[in-house]
């Protein structure tokens, strides 16, 4: 699997315009937050209960079954301002009565409809996570790192978009942050021009046992490819493997680089997410990151969060007459999950049915 730059993706220059921003700039604005009315909310309350009249799987919940009559108009704005502003947006004020975990996840994946394909994020085709302290298990192997108290470092998903709605914040910590991929780009040029034609080559990230599934070609990728006046940035330092050795000097360097930008205070917005919070951004253009976190000591009261992937849908906003369709980056559409129910083998059924076991769709649970 393979993501190859086209002609456009040159390190010409620096990136302007929606795209590129600095966190405390943007702190002191609002213009990012949409806060529900109480329409808004009482429209999401209905929502939730045609889903359940409908008796409506949330693996084939449709826009039909989770009307949200204005409500929608605010969320195709939110849209525009995921893949052609700043890229992301923070709605705020779900419902508390909406914030159980069934609730919520009729909610997330309500909403997600509206912006998106929801995607899978883990092998097993899983496509809402919850975000929470897994514990040790013990003689296991290690869970996640979103299943954690630690810190996650700043990276981007296997999506387009991504939604993180909060139930639950920790006792202490637990900050999310943020990061303009143009702002991080143009850091580099500016300080280390020398390196940044190397943001553009491919780099190759390794297999990952949460996100790759077995027989499953790693990833090979630009870091960073240039569609009009946004970048589209993928990186997760912690899947990325060195090149050839006459490069793994520059690697280190380019790498370290962007860690220590993204986290510097002159680029970053700390949120600190609270119930009802519900986060949404544009992986192409925006990193994000964790603090680590001190959680309650009864599970009732302990930091959940709950995650979606989204691929983006096609752009069908209206333009100017005449105008060229916009540029947009290929579609990031999560995990290629594997087989969860597999063949007993050729010509064997399964007891009773006459048939051959079917293989589970993809997406199959959530």
């Amino acid at each position: 699997m393979a993501e190859t730059p086209d002609a456009t993706t040159v390190p010409s220059g620096p990136f302007t315009g929606p795209a590129l921003w600095y966190g405390p700039e943007v702190a002191d604005r609002d213009d990012w937050v949409l806060t529900l009315s109480a329409g808004h909310r009482e429209e999401l309350r209905t929502a939730v209960r045609t889903v359940r009249r409908r008796a409506a799987p949330l693996l084939r919940m449709t826009v039909a079954d989770f009307p949200l009559p204005t409500l929608a108009v605010a969320l195709g704005r939110a849209a525009a301002a995921l893949t052609r502003g700043r890229g992301f947006v923070l709605l705020r004020s779900v419902p508390p009565d909406l914030l159980g975990e069934a609730e919520a996840s009729t909610v997330l994946r309500g909403i997600g409809q509206y912006l998106g394909r929801p995607v899978p994020q883990t092998p097993d085709g899983r496509t809402l996570c919850h975000v929470r302290d897994a514990g040790a298990t013990p003689g296991g192997a290690a869970p996640p790192a979103y299943r954690t108290r630690a810190a996650i470092p700043f990276h981007t998903a296997e999506s387009d978009l991504l939604g993180l709605l909060c139930l639950r914040p920790a006792r202490s910590g637990g900050r999310t942050l943020l990061a303009s991929a143009a702002a991080v780009h143009n850091a580099v040029l500016d300080a280390r021009p020398d390196l940044a034609g190397h943001l553009y080559r491919s780099h190759h990230f390794d297999r990952d046992r949460d996100r790759t599934p077995d027989g499953e070609t790693p990833l090979s990728s630009p870091l960073v490819t240039r569609h009009g006046d946004r970048p589209s940035m993928r990186y997760d330092r912690g899947r990325l493997a060195h090149g050839p050795r006459d490069t793994q000097d520059v690697d280190r360097e380019l790498y370290a680089l962007i860690d220590t930008t993204a986290a510097s205070p002159h680029v970053r917005l700390d949120l600190d997410l609270g119930p009802g919070d519900l986060l949404l951004l544009d992986n192409h253009a925006v990193l994000h990151a964790r603090s680590a976190y001190d959680d309650f000591d009864a599970p009732q009261d302990r930091r959940h969060l709950l995650r979606l992937w989204l691929a983006r849908p096609e752009d069908t906003a209206p333009g100017e007459q005449g105008a060229a369709p916009p540029v947009r980056p290929p579609t990031r559409a999560g995990v290629v999950p594997r087989d969860v129910v597999r063949p007993r083998g050729p010509g064997v059924a399964r007891p009773g049915c006459g048939c051959q076991p079917p293989r589970a769709p993809r997406g199959w649970r959530s």
